[in-house]
């Protein structure tokens, strides 16, 4: 069960960065166009301002479900560096179950609300629905709560092996 999971969780890990790597590109090469367009042809782009801001968004939510994977998001740790480590696998989890209660209503719960009331407008350049910029918040969401349930359950798989 363990080695399932940990090749799931790797394989989530590299479709997320393969994912990044590609907005990342994307995310360049459209405000490298839009610096190109208005400084030198003076006809700025417009289309390429949106979607570089839209790209961002996904960027940054995506990015910060793969740091949830890799427990590499920011924390203080001065309470969990300095407890013994039994108390410790307690404060994690009990940190975990906050994160994963927090996600579950701002990010599924919000974000689905959010898709629902924002299907019918559209985007000023790119005349796409606002849903799909809205997207990436429950998506990211389900990546994170995944996450965090892998995180919650990986000591006491590791204890039982």
């Amino acid at each position: 069960m363990f080695v399932l999971l940990k090749n799931l969780r790797s394989y989530l890990d590299k479709s997320i960065l393969i994912f990044c790597g590609f907005a990342l590109l994307a995310l360049v090469v459209t405000v490298t166009w839009q610096v190109f367009s208005r400084y030198i042809l003076n006809d700025p782009s417009s289309f390429t301002d949106e979607l570089s801001r839209y790209l961002m968004i996904w960027l940054g939510l995506l990015g910060a479900s793969y740091l949830f994977g890799k427990r590499g998001h920011l924390a203080i740790t001065l309470l969990a560096d300095n407890i013994p480590p039994k108390m410790n696998t307690a404060l994690q989890l009990f940190i975990n179950l906050l994160a994963l209660s927090f996600v579950s209503l701002a990010m599924l719960k919000g974000g689905w609300a959010l898709i629902g009331r924002t299907m019918q407008q559209f985007s000023p350049a790119l005349q796409i629905p606002m849903a799909y910029v809205y997207f990436i918040l429950p998506l990211s969401g389900v990546l994170i709560v995944f996450y965090l349930i892998l995180n919650i359950l990986e000591p006491f798989i590791k204890e039982s092996h």
